[in-house]
């Protein structure tokens, strides 16, 4: 496909809703200059010995986390001035406007630290409780997705986006569908639901990565049971969305957004490239707990059989 003729730059006034149509892509563009801006400083400390803690809920912080939601933040005021940010590190209690980011500024740090490149930066710009601008960017991996009205890939050259193009979903392959499965967090109520379906491969892929693979007609669904953070989807819901696909949860219903009371947990949901798919799924209510927190916690559990494909 060819790239689409360049958008008009993001206006520096603020912005207010509803945000026009005819600006989102723009913006999007801009949160995919920043989301890359932030991939280089994760470059800089991937590989290496990266400081880190450990957070209450078991999930690893690190230096490289904060080093990246610094500059995204600083560069998000600038840009956009007015609009609250709720990031993951620093600012995961501020209360939803109108208009609100979700920002996750490493998103994958357990792989990140271990040394896989599958790690992403996640900016979602929420109007309401459903973003309409996000930035989904791979830094390992060279590859940055933008969505405003549509959905776009480039490379990313030298720290920024290059020529982008347009993505879509897949139609469903004759020979079964590719399922993207976490790698430290499954749990047997999304191998339940994946049992249902007609899968062909399971290939696991870490972090917000599966939204812009599926988004890119790489792969055709994600199954979620066990908890997630508005921080972690956001982006990848809007550039899957953009992309022809659906980001559901139980009852088929679409995900949204802005859920300060439930401090921005999500529930079960799946990424899918066709909303045919849902029907089958029967998505559980309730969160699940990994086999890996499961293992933390003395429990002596297994994963099932080898992952086909891994």
């Amino acid at each position: 496909m060819t790239a689409p003729a360049p958008h008009p730059a993001a206006p520096s006034a603020v912005l207010t809703a509803p945000v026009p149509a005819s600006l989102r892509d723009a913006i999007a563009d801009r949160l995919a200059g920043i989301a890359c801006e932030a991939g280089r400083i994760l470059r800089g400390y991937h590989g290496g010995d990266c400081p880190h803690v450990i957070k209450p809920d078991g999930s690893p912080a690190s230096l490289a986390d904060t080093r990246s939601e610094e500059l995204i933040l600083a560069a998000l005021a600038q840009a956009f001035p007015g609009i609250p940010v709720i990031a993951e590190e620093t600012s995961c209690t501020a209360r939803p406007a109108p208009l609100f980011f979700l920002v996750d500024p490493l998103d994958g740090t357990r792989d990140f630290l271990a040394g896989n490149e599958q790690y992403c930066v996640n900016i979602g710009l929420v109007q309401g409780d459903r973003p309409i601008a996000a930035a989904l960017a791979a830094p390992g991996l060279g590859r940055v997705w933008a969505a405003g009205t549509t959905a776009r890939e480039a490379p990313i050259r030298e720290g920024r986006p290059g020529p982008f193009r347009a993505v879509h979903v897949r139609a469903a392959p004759a020979e079964g569908l590719v399922a993207l499965v976490s790698r430290l967090h499954g749990d047997s109520d999304t191998d339940a639901c994946l049992e249902r379906m007609p899968i062909g491969e399971r290939r696991v892929t870490s972090s917000a990565l599966k939204f812009g693979l599926i988004a890119a007609g790489e792969a055709d669904i994600y199954v979620r049971c066990v908890p997630t953070m508005e921080w972690d989807t956001a982006a990848g819901d809007h550039v899957l969305t953009m992309a022809g696909g659906r980001v559901v949860g139980p009852g088929g219903d679409t995900i949204t957004y802005g859920h300060h009371t439930r401090f921005y947990r999500n529930g079960p949901f799946a990424a899918l490239a066709s909303a045919a798919y849902r029907d089958a799924l029967d998505l559980p209510r309730e969160s699940a707990v990994s086999y890996f927190d499961r293992r933390r916690a003395g429990e002596a559990v297994s994963p099932p059989d080898p992952v086909p494909g891994a």
